[in-house]
């Protein structure tokens, strides 16, 4: 998952000094820019600067679920920012749905425009389509250690004798 790949368009953004592409943020973690074509009053990309293909290479562990809680907040800031009066929708495409093989959160104020735009941005169950950036972030969250549990375990008894 490191490094650049030659092929990837999001890569030559990020790593060629005569891309054209206005960059809206840029971090330690991630850049974000405005979609080629937007599907919404306004509609922005923030990927990561690690080429990390899609959400499938991401795993429950803590440096994905705080790459991707990042990639959230970048884009709430944006839109907060820039649409601050309208509704707004994050999410990422699944395989075989998504166009380019570089993880990117779609950061939408909507409405969509055209309406029909809608449609691309659907989740389509186990078939994949499109997942809401807070489910992903439910399923990527790390699972507590047994040590956490122990200790959540105990508190959990300590509570209930005092109760007694």
């Amino acid at each position: 998952m490191t490094g650049a790949n030659q092929t990837c368009i999001f890569c030559q953004i990020l790593h060629d000094p005569s891309s054209t592409t206005r960059l809206l943020h840029t971090d330690e973690k991630v850049v974000a820019f405005q979609d080629i074509k937007p599907a919404a009053r306004r509609h922005y990309l923030v990927i990561p600067k690690e080429h990390i293909p899609t959400v499938r290479d991401l795993q429950r562990r803590d440096e994905d679920y705080s790459l991707v809680s990042h990639m959230l907040s970048v884009g709430q800031e944006l839109l907060q920012k820039d649409a601050p009066q309208t509704i707004h929708r994050f999410g990422f495409h699944q395989p075989p749905f998504n166009s380019v093989d570089h993880l990117h959160l779609h950061c939408f104020a909507l409405p969509f425009m055209p309406r029909w735009k809608v449609v691309k941005y659907m989740s389509l169950g186990p078939f994949g389509g499109f997942i809401e950036a807070q489910k992903l972030l439910e399923k990527i969250r790390p699972l507590p250690s047994k040590g956490e549990v122990l200790v959540a375990v105990h508190e959990i008894i300590i509570i209930i004798l005092q109760l007694n």
